[in-house]
């Protein structure tokens, strides 16, 4: 059996999670029922330990942190991991150029109208 690793949720994902535990308001027509808090928790775990890497039945809390922090045995080879990891810092930086290139224009379309520079002769 693989050992736990510690994860910690982004508060985006923790967001995600809580929302997903909230009960569902609905009026029963037929034979239908809602998915109950904790299938559509689970379904949330199940989200996140396919984006994080770790077997969502195996999440337990960290006693004495934060609710944020968990255990969970990884569902990825350490070599995927890096992979995974190396992928999102990529996609992060790809990011971070393209956010920077498009404030760069701003601030530059800023100063030509700051400067009374005419686009035409």
């Amino acid at each position: 059996m693989y050992p736990r690793i510690n994860y910690e949720l982004t508060d985006e994902d923790l967001k995600d999670l809580l929302d997903a535990c909230k009960p569902t308001v609905c009026m029963k027509i037929g034979n239908y029922r809602p998915a109950t808090p904790q299938e559509k928790a689970n379904r949330a775990w199940a989200v996140l330990g396919k984006k994080m890497g770790f077997d969502h039945m195996t999440v337990r809390p960290i006693q004495g942190k934060d609710h944020k922090f968990f255990t969970a045995v990884p569902s990825e080879t350490e070599s995927q991991r890096e992979e995974r990891i190396s992928r999102e810092k990529e996609k992060k930086r790809q990011a971070e150029i393209l956010k920077l290139q498009e404030e760069i224009v701003e601030r530059k379309n800023r100063l030509i109208e700051l400067l009374g520079i005419s686009g035409s002769p």
